[in-house]
């Protein structure tokens, strides 16, 4: 039985690792992601900078023309599972931007971060959450889509 549990185990492993370095591109970016059509980073972030404050999000750290960020108080069960007396507890999305190579078209996913002291220089911490709180942003980026496609090359 021992010996058959290797061979199985590194087929297994083998699909696994094998079907992610074949993965396509514009399918990746996890849960919300999507590709926006004939595109640029500036109608992207001018298009999310007009969504998410709508939904309560303030504008964070840009590092363009790869990412924007957006920070969100957190809500009492946040706080309560994550927070500290004394310090300030944030959400923050980083929506980031991957030009397909050879188009003018952009996958565009978000990554989820817990922030503590958000904005006070050398006191700020952050922790990656897990990539299923991206899949909410889904809607959103959605409407940024609607907004941002079809803007063109830009500059």
């Amino acid at each position: 039985m021992k010996k058959l549990l290797f061979p199985v185990t590194l087929l297994a492993m083998t699909l696994l690792f094998g079907g992610c370095l074949v993965t396509p591109v514009a399918k990746t970016g996890g849960p919300g992601a999507i590709t926006i059509m004939n595109t640029n980073p500036t109608a992207i972030i001018s298009a999310a900078q007009n969504i998410f404050p709508n939904y309560g999000y303030t504008p964070g750290p840009v590092s363009y023309p790869d990412s924007i960020s957006f920070d969100k108080p957190a809500g009492g069960f946040d706080k309560a599972l994550y927070g500290s007396y004394g310090v300030s507890t944030s959400l923050r999305v980083r929506i980031t931007m991957l030009q397909l190579q050879g188009t003018n078209n952009y996958r565009v996913s978000t990554r989820v971060l817990r922030v503590s002291d958000a904005g006070e220089v050398g006191f700020e911490s952050s922790q990656k959450m897990l990539g299923l709180w991206s899949g909410q942003f889904g809607p959103l980026l959605k409407q940024v889509n609607a907004q941002a496609a079809n803007a063109g090359q830009g500059y």
